[in-house]
This record gives C-alpha cells, structure tokens and sequence, in this order.
C-alpha cells in the first residue's frame, strides 16, 4: 500500500520540529563568528535565505559566512550591483551574494540567472523571503529580529538539511575581541539598511569589489 504523504499541519509541525534557535547576539563581532560557524556547514550547491528587517544584520551575517567559507573580497551589501560573485581563496565554493530588496518578483531574480553557479557556489540572498525559495528546494532560511541586540532562528528545507546537526548554531558566542568594525555591545550599527530612497543613487558601475576582484566577479543592476 502506498504512504500517505503528511497532510499540511503535519508537514508544518515537522518543519517547525526541525526549527534551530541560535544565541543572542549583541554585536557585529559575535554576529560575524556565528556567520563562520554557520559557513562550516555549507557546501557547493547551498541556498541561504536571510530574512529580516532594516538593520537585522544581514550584511553582517554574510560578512562572517564569508570569513569562514575563505572568500576573496570585502563582503558589502550588494544593494546597486545586486549580485556580486566573491572566489574562494582557499579550493572552495564560490560565494554569490544576492540583494533581493529592489526585485519587484521572482521574474527579475531569475534574469540573474543565479541557477547557473548554484550548484558550485554557496548563495546568499538577502530580503529572499517569497522569491528565493524557488530557485530550489533545498535551503536555509536564517530569520534575524532585533538591532542591538539579534535574535536568531534558522529554518532548514528539504532532503539536504535532513539528519544534518545544527546542535552548534544554538551554541552562545564568546564576546570576541574588538576591531575598528565592531561595536560594542547594545550598539549594533545598521551597516545592511538598503540606501535611502532620498539619497542620489550611485552607478551601479560604480560598486566594482574592492581587493583585487574583476569585473567579471559581479552582476550588475539596472541603474
């Protein structure tokens, strides 16, 4: 006889059941070093999904997955070029970094044609929530509330995050020492606030990667 398949509030209870609660984090250096813990999980053909709203720290987040997946390059919010490419420095995945602020759909984020380095990079997209989760079926959506101080959830999706331990992202984060880019705790800058719409835009060809990365490493936006 064949299974019947779960119905709808079971499929939720069973994601919920798999619902990952991570530390309080009170600065951009602690937000940064659960980053990295979070990048020793990943592998090539990763969807992350960052949720949350204006100065949640998801720039910051991507900064640390950076730092930790070995990339080439400052992470900064991709707002203007919408998608920057950063290679790895060490023999790893590739990370695509996404700015899905400015899409007005699903339509516009597939022009990016993100499925073709999905299955050899590690991609990230922020304000993804309603658009990136059909990219692909599996992927992790990490929610951020909060701006002195994070809260953070991460929410795993399909057979790829099956039976994997995320035991470590519920785990505090030791205060690390502070450098010029940290803030003390309670005083979390809002370094992932998309440009004011007030403010004049900068050209796109303006937001080329910093270190020695090409032109060639990003996906420029409609100015």
């Amino acid at each position: 006889m064949p299974e019947t398949p779960p119905s709808a509030p079971e499929a939720r209870e069973a994601r919920e059941a798999r619902e990952v609660e991570g530390p309080r984090l009170t600065t951009s250096g602690q937000t940064r070093a659960w980053g990295a813990r979070l990048a020793a999980l990943l592998r090539a053909g990763d969807l992350v999904v960052l949720t949350g709203g204006l100065g949640a720290g998801k720039t910051t987040l991507t900064q640390g997955i950076g730092q930790g997946l070995g990339i080439r390059g400052p992470v900064t919010s991709p707002t203007f070029v919408i998608a920057r490419v950063h290679p790895s420095l060490v023999g790893g995945p590739a990370l695509v970094h996404v700015d899905a602020y400015r899409l007005g759909g699903f339509a516009e984020l597939d022009d990016l044609d993100l499925d073709a380095t999905l299955d050899d990079s590690v991609t990230i997209v922020e304000w993804g929530h309603g658009l990136a989760e059909d990219l692909t079926d599996d992927r992790l959506e990490v929610l951020l509330d909060g701006e002195d101080v994070r809260s953070v959830r991460v929410v795993p999706h399909g057979a790829r995050w099956a039976g994997v331990d995320l035991t470590t992202l519920t785990e505090p984060v030791p205060l690390p020492v502070l450098g010029p880019a940290d803030d003390l705790p309670g005083e979390g800058p809002l370094d992932d606030r998309p440009a004011d719409e007030s403010a004049p835009h900068e050209s796109s060809a303006d937001h080329t990667p910093a270190d020695d990365t090409t032109a060639d490493d990003t996906t420029e936006g409609a100015p």
